[in-house]
């Protein structure tokens, strides 16, 4: 059993490929699947925040703490979805929200340009030069989306364990049975230690997907029912705060003991906070 997970740039042919691993090793294909999970918690319409994940950061930032409510609950969602394992997700940005803990094939996708280009003339019916106009900038768009949400570049190889290169011949099928014959070695296969490590980071990113409601900033780490939660607040405010982020994290099933750290904000004479 393994979690694939596959980063792709537009017309890479990606989704075929993650089809393809699904269908031969019979495992679920995930992507449009998390953007909906999300909408539900993130309240807004689907097309919204599907514009906001091309679009980022100008559409998150119309938001009040849009970025980090999206990356919570996007996370949230991700790994609600890959607790039950056998999985092959080839959204964006999968790789980030599982960390080394969790045994995880990391995929890379790459196509030749001029072969994504003839793929979206054919596709959408523009001439070579708007094709490669759209490509770069969703390139462009996908590069800028990663960088501002997660501090990290989608194209840098050290993030994956597999990068694959269709060219020269190199079929869907070819790039599928590549990658099903890793995801069969031994260092990508779940065993209870990394069982328990995707457990922990769902439960944490559960926690903290129903805190930011209350505030955005919240930092958490929790483990075998037991939640940490690190908060800034000003000492007007401290006791209100701690109430309400009390009262949500014990509601969530399997907290068992809830901790929280507050570090004050100073409220200058103007009004302004600090840190």
């Amino acid at each position: 059993m393994a979690i694939v997970t596959i980063s792709r740039g537009s017309y890479s042919k990606g989704r075929d490929v993650a089809q393809k691993v699904a269908q031969m090793m019979g495992y679920r294909c995930l992507a449009r699947e998390v953007v909906l999970d999300a909408c539900k918690e993130f309240n807004i319409p689907e097309v919204q925040l599907r514009r906001a994940i091309h679009d980022a950061p100008s559409i998150l930032e119309k938001f009040t703490h849009g970025k980090e409510k999206y990356i919570a609950y996007a996370k949230s969602a991700l790994l609600n979805q890959l607790l039950p394992d056998n999985v092959v997700y080839h959204g964006l940005a999968g790789h980030f929200f599982v960390e080394r803990t969790v045994r995880v094939l990391k995929v890379r996708i790459l196509c030749d340009m001029e072969e994504r280009i003839k793929c979206e003339m054919q596709r959408e019916g523009v001439s070579r030069e708007e094709a490669l106009r759209v490509l770069s900038a969703d390139d462009e768009e996908r590069r800028k989306w990663s960088l501002s949400l997660y501090g990290i570049n989608t194209a840098d190889p050290a993030l994956y364990d597999v990068v694959i290169h269709i060219k020269d011949g190199m079929t869907v099928d070819d790039a599928a049975a590549i990658i099903c014959e890793a995801a069969g070695f031994p260092a990508f296969q779940r065993d209870p230690s990394s069982q328990r490590a995707i457990e922990a980071l769902a439960f944490t990113a559960r926690v903290k997907a129903e805190l930011v409601r209350v505030k955005p900033d919240v930092e958490v780490s929790a483990n075998n029912g037991f939640v940490r939660i690190t908060v800034k607040a000003a000492l007007e405010e401290e006791d209100e705060v701690v109430a309400e982020l009390r009262r949500i994290a014990q509601s969530i099933p399997g907290a068992i003991r809830v901790d929280i750290k507050v570090a004050r904000r100073v409220k200058w004479s103007d009004g302004r906070l600090f840190p």
